[in-house]
C-alpha cells in the first residue's frame, strides 16, 4: 500500500509570503478569507512536540509575526490560531484575521456560514494585504535566513 502524497510537501499551498530552511508562509486561498495564513513546516512532521525546543520557540516566534502584522494592518476583532493537522497530518498553523462582519463569525472558519460575504469590507481587507505580507517578510527575514 503506497502512502499518500502530503500536499504540503507536494505543492506552496498558496501565496508564497516567507521561505525560510525551517519553514515557510502562505497566504491561503480561502473563499471569503483574505487574510488566513498558514506557517507551514519544512520537514515533514506531525506534531508541534516532534519539533526541538529551538524549533519550537522559531515556529511560534513566527505565529507571533504573523497574529502582530495581522494585527497592525488590518485590526481584526479577533485572530484564529490553529494547528489541527486532522486532514493533513502535517505541522502548520493557521493563522486567521477574524472579523465581526465575515461570514462565518463568531463560529469558526470552517463552520457553516451566518451571513452572506460582505463584499466591500472584503475589498479593504484585501487592499491591504500587500501591506501585511511585506510587513510579514520584513520581520520574518529578521528572525531567520531565507532561501
Amino acid at each position: 500500500m503506497t502512502q499518500p502524497v502530503c500536499p504540503l510537501c507536494a505543492a506552496v499551498g498558496g501565496a508564497l509570503v516567507f521561505q525560510g530552511e525551517k519553514f515557510r508562509v502562505i497566504r491561503a486561498q480561502e473563499a471569503g478569507f483574505p487574510a488566513f495564513y498558514r506557517v507551514i513546516w519544512t520537514t515533514h512532521v506531525a506534531e508541534f512536540s516532534d519539533l526541538s525546543v529551538a524549533d519550537r520557540s522559531l515556529c511560534m516566534a513566527a505565529v507571533n509575526v504573523l497574529e502582530l502584522a495581522l494585527r497592525a494592518h488590518l485590526q481584526p476583532t479577533k485572530i484564529n490560531l490553529a494547528a489541527l493537522g486532522n486532514v493533513v497530518p502535517h505541522l502548520h498553523w493557521h493563522v486567521i484575521a477574524r472579523f465581526d462582519w465575515d461570514s462565518h463569525y463568531p463560529s469558526p472558519v470552517w463552520c457553516p456560514a451566518h451571513r452572506p460575504v460582505d463584499s466591500a469590507a472584503l475589498a479593504v481587507i484585501q487592499g491591504r494585504l500587500e501591506a501585511v505580507d511585506m510587513a510579514i517578510q520584513s520581520e520574518l527575514s529578521a528572525l531567520c535566513p531565507a532561501l
